[in-house]
């Protein structure tokens, strides 16, 4: 699934090829926006929050408007030249495309697509907690917010997008790992969440401007993650099998090294 860092390099690429640009032809590909018109209007910027992708729009003596999409576990944006054939993805999983005399941005299998007046995007993203990879990013309020449920584990409150908005099953096991925080620690246990929230934050940013995602350090294929997608391997440092189980609050695959990370283990670790 597209994390926090990546919906933010999203935003980047297409801000650079689209910002400032008129939207010569859209075409919109969902029925609630079969009708949708967005042809004469300009691409003011090219925003997000967490992981939902925000397009402001304006139009002289319109209000503007924000194009919203979440990417979710599949969706994409790409951008080509005009004139370019659309590569990369099928054609039936457009969802919506922007035509405008720079390039083209095509919206593939995008999720939540809506069109709203840019005041009312808190109807879409006010629900969020702090953007990790914002500029109004508040660590103490992360913090506070993760603390108002001390009993859940600390796996499914990273997760909670209300808490911090951007961190997804990736982030949340190399966060984890990197602090020696067992994923099912009560989060009123976590000895400093303080810390653990500024691992998370730092991981995040530190993978802006490129796509390959490292929490090593280290871009060489096989080599960037610690424990994510490794069961059964062994760890970086210790030398311990990777364990992987599956559960939570919405059934979510976690991955953990039982040296690395001591104390609570799985319900069903016996």
């Amino acid at each position: 699934m597209p994390e926090g860092d990546t919906v933010w390099n999203t935003a980047r690429v297409l801000g650079a090829a689209i910002t400032g640009q008129t939207i010569t032809r859209s075409d919109f590909r969902v029925p609630r926006l079969a009708a949708a018109d967005v042809s004469g209007w300009t691409v003011a910027e090219s925003a997000c929050r967490g992981k939902h992708l925000l397009l402001r729009l304006t139009k002289d003596g319109r209000e503007p408007l924000t194009l919203h999409s979440h990417l979710r576990m599949d969706g994409a944006w790409r951008t080509y030249r005009p004139g370019e054939r659309w590569t990369g993805r099928p054609a039936h999983l457009i969802r919506v495309a922007l035509h405008t005399p720079a390039a083209v941005a095509v919206g593939f299998h995008l999720h939540e697509l809506a069109l709203v007046p840019t005041r009312e995007e808190a109807r879409l993203v006010g629900h969020l907690g702090p953007d990790l990879m914002g500029e109004d990013w508040d660590a103490d309020e992360a913090v506070r917010r993760l603390l108002a449920r001390p009993e859940r584990w600390i796996a499914d409150a990273l997760l909670d997008q209300r808490n911090l908005a951007g961190i997804g099953n990736l982030y949340k096991a190399e966060t984890l790992f990197l602090r020696g925080v067992s994923p099912w620690t009560p989060t009123g246990d976590v000895a400093d969440p303080g810390a653990l929230v500024a691992k998370a934050h730092a991981l995040l940013n530190s993978n802006r401007g490129r796509f390959t995602q490292t929490t090593t350090g280290s871009l060489r294929r096989g080599e960037t993650n610690w424990v994510f997608e490794r069961a059964g391997q062994p760890c970086r440092r210790c030398r311990t099998t990777i364990r992987r189980w599956t559960g939570g609050d919405h059934d979510r695959i976690t991955y953990w090294c039982p040296h690395c990370q001591p104390g609570n283990g799985p319900p069903d670790r016996a």
